[in-house]
Parts: C-alpha cells; structure tokens; sequence
C-alpha cells in the first residue's frame, strides 16, 4: 500500500497524463466519498488560488459578522499572541507602510488597537490589541478556525496533517527567500513548518 505521500504524487501524476477518472476513484476511496463531479480537476495553481479565494471569502464573512473589515480582522488574528512592530504587520499583511498606518489608525479610532514604544527602539511602535479588540480578535479568530476547519471536515486526518505539512513548506520557503521569519500559527498568519 502507498503511503499518503505516495498516494497524492501518484494521483498528481495521474491527474498530468489525463487519466483523471483514475485520480477521482483513488480520491474517492481516500476519502471515503464518491466525487460526482463532472468537471475536471483543477491543476496544482489553480487549486492554490481557488482555495486562496475560498479562505479569503470566509475572512470576508466572519468579518461581516463582527463588523469589521477584513482586513482589520486580520491585523487582530495577527495580533492575538501580542504586540506586533509595523514593519512585521506590513510583511504578514502584505500592505505598504502608509496603507498599514491608515488600518493601524481606523482600527485605533475604533479602539480596537494601540501603539506603544518598542521597548528596544524608541524609535519604533508596536502594536497591541485593546480589551474590545482582543474580545473581537479572539470571536473573529474563533469563528475563522472554525470555518476552516469545517471545509475540511470530511479529509482524514492524515491528509490534513500532509496538507498542513505542504503549506508550511511553502510558507516556510517563501519566508526564508524574503528575509523574514515565519509568524505563529494563528489565522491570518504565515504558519510555522
């Protein structure tokens, strides 16, 4: 018997030479389930960018919820393990510095966050989550891993610690080509390896 490693090459394998009634039986089996679809499988970047969306349209919902932003119910997901610097928020959130000062600021006027000094460079500013954004961030973060976690509700768990394990490769690798250090595992965050 393959093990899972195997089973998802040979099925990607599968899935390039165009046999992709083999690859969606084997799926099935794997899963437990019958794939009735009848359109073919999406390719490696398309499955990536699919899901992107998908992960960005539950961030989208929860934060409709709550009355946030998306965006702003990032920077609080990112903000749950504690003060973070602007230059990191503007790496995680991929925004530029002015852009990131604006969200800092509307978040703040809301109070939501606040800056304090960087205790190693007074220079800088770090920052924290206010009591009602640690109430809201900890409800938008809840709600988001919940969601998630339910969109893989039906893969065994061995597939989702593969998956896991895929995409802090990729995240890892792409941090490390960056200069930066991957963040903590929270939502919104880049995931440790």
């Amino acid at each position: 018997m393959r093990g899972s490693l195997g089973a998802i090459s040979w099925c990607y394998e599968q899935l390039l030479c165009g046999e992709s009634s083999s690859y969606r039986q084997l799926l099935s089996t794997r899963l437990g389930r019958v794939v009735t679809t009848k359109e073919p499988l999406p390719g490696f970047t398309e499955a990536l960018v699919r899901l992107a969306h998908l992960v960005q349209q539950v961030f989208d919902e929860v934060a409709k919820e709550h009355d946030l932003t998306p965006q702003q119910a990032q920077l609080l997901c990112l903000l749950i393990d504690g003060p973070v610097g602007m230059t990191e928020l503007s790496r995680a959130l991929n925004l530029e510095k002015s852009s990131l000062t604006g969200l800092v600021d509307r978040a703040g006027k809301r109070g939501l966050v606040a800056r304090t000094r960087d205790a190693h460079d007074r220079r800088a500013c770090r920052i924290v989550l206010t009591r009602e954004g640690e109430r809201l961030g900890g409800q938008a973060h809840d709600r988001t891993t919940a969601r998630l976690e339910a969109l893989a509700g039906e893969l065994p768990q061995e597939h989702r610690d593969l998956l896991a394990a895929a995409i802090g490769g990729i995240l890892a690798e792409h941090a490390s080509r960056a200069g930066a250090q991957p963040r903590g595992s929270r939502v919104g965050a880049e995931v440790k390896p």
